[in-house]
Formats: C-alpha cells, sequence, structure tokens
C-alpha cells in the first residue's frame, strides 16, 4: 500500500521541475531574441539639410551646431511618416 503523501511530494517535484525548465526556457529565448533597433532621428540630417526642424507626429527633431537633439515619443504615440516643420534658409 502507498503512502498518498509521497505521491504527492512525486508530483511536486515534477511540477517544480517542470516549472524551472519553463523559466530557462524563457530566459534562454529572452536572451537570443534580437533587441529593439537603434534610435534615429525621424529624418535623417543628411537627408535633408535645410529642414532645421522636423517631426514624425511622436518626436520632435531639430538640428543646431551642436547636432541634432530629437525629444522622446510618448508611450502610446503611432509614428507617421516624418515631415520638414522648420527650415533654414532661402
Amino acid at each position: 500500500m502507498s503512502h498518498p503523501a509521497s505521491v504527492s511530494n512525486g508530483r511536486d517535484g515534477l511540477v517544480a521541475g517542470a516549472i524551472a525548465a519553463l523559466v530557462v526556457v524563457t530566459v534562454l529565448i529572452g536572451g537570443l531574441a534580437p533587441g529593439a533597433p537603434a534610435h534615429r532621428a525621424a529624418v535623417l540630417p543628411s537627408e535633408d539639410a535645410a529642414c532645421a526642424e522636423w517631426s514624425d507626429g511622436c518626436r520632435v527633431c531639430q538640428r543646431s551646431d551642436a547636432g541634432v537633439a530629437c525629444s522622446l515619443p510618448g508611450i502610446a504615440c503611432v509614428p507617421a511618416a516624418p515631415r520638414c516643420a522648420r527650415r533654414v534658409g532661402g
């Protein structure tokens, strides 16, 4: 006659092992999955040197003597096609 406690302990060990294996697989997938693409301006500055400020509806970027600076997008923003908002020169 087997004891119900020993059967329960065997199942508990099996469940704990399955959970541990699931955690290991999840961590491995997270480590091997490709990361997010590098942040880049809404429009590359080299594309239109006369554009001093541009936006994709989520970020606003400005060109200055120090370089390009962009705002951070909102949490639920869906970017649109970038457009120039302010031009310099004639």
